[in-house]
């Protein structure tokens, strides 16, 4: 599949900038601790982190988180993949149980490099300070992307003017001056020291170091930490990329492969997973309708996301912005079973986490602890800052529900959706007039140009007399003229599976026309009550349908003994469509040619078939008229569209 791209390279590069020694001009403190200003919840961000550690001598890591989480996260950090969180307790003194924790994501930079010293064997120093009542530094980040075309000069430079400053003796004053003594004390017991310092507090821990500002001693903290399991659910509020992301990172560290562009690769892989799930829940069905989700449409939609996500000033989509674009490109389905692989991370099932560790789930804000308590929380390591937006996507009732409305139904009412009838009556109108277009083209004829062009001017006639003539007197120029269709299109058949199974489409029925602009209509389906989609709202797939027009009554086909003679549903509905059409001329829709038995049924009543191919019209648009649903009563139509998926 194409990439991302064909697009300005600003947005996307073919390799990513070679680690380079952090400059001794900005990133260094002193002669022996440097400086890498982080994001959280970045990949890409993780990813620098580690090539810097492992790129360079290093004899200490200094993270941004206190002391007392120290063991926990060292737990936590041996246990990945398995996701968990370390979770402090805060005064709450105001009635609200509150907390503090810790992510322990493999995509998060502080983690990253916790994981790598202790792999490295190298001493990792918790530097934060102890505090009753941390508070986040809400702060929307530039996206860490641009370090594959940027150097982490040039990103933290464009960053730095747009910084918030710390109010002075304010307590995220008194964290950085704390962290700038704790750097004091360490560089007298080491030679290279590398702190992870968030980027929105790397100025002024700069600032700090070099004034000795003075510093204000820790609190008592108010209880001991505590690392709970994250319930599989809630892992999107936990990590800082896509669960899957996440995933496809873990998957490349244990292969051993290179996981540079996964940021962007990563959400191609994302389409693809989506996209073959989507097409095995789709079960039965041409493959013209169930592989309509082209290589060439996924490339339209990675194009769509570029640019929603641009609009928004970021350069790597989030997943609103996924699942948004993925429901206007290929509805509510592919959208919902996107959204559902974006929130897998097959490391956290039950089976993977220690049977002794609790799990919690979390949300905005908010925690739930392993007793079902509700904590106001904040994340340490918050990422770009996490916020509600509305998405209307009509997710499959559960089985139970649907069990629940089929008992409820009245069999002795039935209609159809308005809208769902104008849509194919419409289609079905441009079905008609290409069938006249045919039957004008088998009367078509050539001859040489007098006065107009006629119909246009026929080429290959042309050159073809032209190679016979001898002499330029003869060089004419043929036209063809094809002569107005005669009669009209009555009766229209589609087959959309050759051989329908008898077994599967048990629905067989006529309905008749609420008004003169409806067709009377003949059709084999699926039957709507095996799958209900809402209270008196069922749902049915067509397997041939017959549309007359002008509608009139007519005998119910499927139970008339005229049409005994018939071996299967589509010879019986040809049979009622060629036995009731008043017009010498029977349309056919069909995905194979016109069968010799079909020509003797028409030939019985003395009526011509007029074939159509059904590949001449898109998959997504075959797929979508496939589809209909029945309603128990005209007054369903008031709420109907409330359970329909378009």
């Amino acid at each position: 599949m194409a990439g991302w791209a064909c697009e300005p390279e600003s947005f996307i590069t073919t390799s990513m900038r070679s680690p380079h020694p952090l400059s001794d001009q900005i990133f260094a403190l002193s002669s022996k601790i440097r400086v890498l200003p982080v994001v959280h919840g970045s990949g890409n961000m993780a990813q620098m982190v580690r090539e810097v550690m492992v790129s360079h001598t290093w004899d200490c890591l200094a993270v941004p988180l206190p002391p007392s989480m120290e063991d926990q996260v060292s737990e936590g950090v041996a246990a990945l993949p398995v996701v968990s969180v370390v979770v402090l307790p805060e005064d709450h003194a105001e009635g609200a149980q509150r907390c503090s924790y810790v992510p322990i994501d493999p995509c998060q930079p502080v983690i990253m490099g916790i994981r790598v010293a202790h792999a490295e064997g190298l001493p990792c120093a918790f530097v934060d300070r102890e505090v009753n009542r941390f508070e986040a530094s809400g702060w929307a980040g530039p996206d860490p992307y641009a370090l594959h075309t940027l150097s982490m000069e040039a990103f933290t430079a464009a960053t730095i003017p747009f910084l918030p400053p710390p109010e002075p003796a304010t307590a995220r004053w008194e964290r950085l001056t704390w962290m700038a003594f704790r750097l004091h004390e360490l560089e007298l017991d080491h030679q290279a020291i590398l702190f992870l310092c968030p980027l929105v507090d790397w100025p002024w821990v700069r600032h700090a170091y070099a004034q000795r500002q003075s510093y204000v001693l820790p609190e008592r903290p108010v209880s001991r930490p505590s690392r709970w399991g994250v319930n599989p659910a809630s892992l999107y509020f936990v990590l800082g990329e896509l669960p899957y992301v996440t995933q496809l990172y873990e998957e490349r560290r244990n292969a051993a492969r290179s996981d540079q562009h996964l940021s962007i690769d990563g959400i191609k892989e994302l389409l693809l997973e989506s996209r073959r799930q989507w097409l095995a829940g789709r079960g039965s069905g041409s493959i013209q309708e169930s592989h309509w989700v082209t290589p060439q449409l996924l490339q339209r939609y990675l194009q769509y996301v570029r640019n929603l996500t641009l609009l928004e000033h970021r350069l790597a989509p989030d997943l609103y912005t996924l699942v948004l674009a993925a429901q206007q490109m290929a509805g509510d389905d592919f959208a919902l079973t996107l959204l559902e692989v974006a929130k897998t991370y097959r490391f956290q099932s039950d089976d993977s986490q220690q049977p002794f560790l609790p799990s919690a789930s979390l949300g905005l804000g908010e925690l739930q602890d392993p007793d079902g308590a509700i904590w106001q929380a904040s994340n340490r390591l918050e990422g770009a800052p996490l916020v509600w937006r509305s998405l209307t996507l009509r997710p499959k009732p559960p089985a139970p529900q649907k069990r629940s409305w089929a008992y409820q139904w009245n069999p002795y009412r039935q209609c159809s959706w308005p809208p769902e009838d104008q849509r194919i009556e419409s289609f079905a109108a441009h079905v008609r007039q290409q069938s006249l277009g045919l039957l004008g083209a088998d009367q078509a004829r050539v001859e040489t140009f007098h006065s107009s062009l006629e119909d246009g001017l026929d080429l290959r006639e042309t050159l073809r007399k032209w190679a016979k003539s001898f002499s330029r007197s003869a060089w004419d120029l043929q036209v063809k003229v094809i002569p107005p269709a005669r009669g009209r299109i009555e009766v229209l058949v589609f087959f959309f599976e050759v051989p329908a199974d008898p077994q599967t489409y048990t629905w067989r029925t006529t309905w008749y026309a609420e008004h003169q602009h409806e067709s009377t209509l003949s059709f084999y389906a699926t039957p709507f009550s095996k799958n209900m989609v809402g209270p008196g709202v069922g749902q049915a797939r067509y397997g041939g349908a017959l549309f007359l027009f002008p509608p009139r009554a007519i005998p119910d086909i499927w139970e008339n003994p005229r049409f005994d003679f018939t071996t299967s549903l589509e010879e019986r509905l040809l049979a009622g469509a060629c036995a009731h059409s008043q017009e010498e001329y029977v349309a056919v829709v069909s995905p194979v040619p016109l069968k010799a038995r079909w020509r003797g049924i028409a030939k019985r009543y003395g009526r011509k078939l007029v074939p159509l191919p059904l590949h001449r019209f898109s998959g997504q648009t075959i797929a979508r008229l496939r589809q209909f649903h029945v309603l128990n009563g005209h007054e369903i139509r008031s709420y109907a569209a409330r359970f329909i998926r378009e």
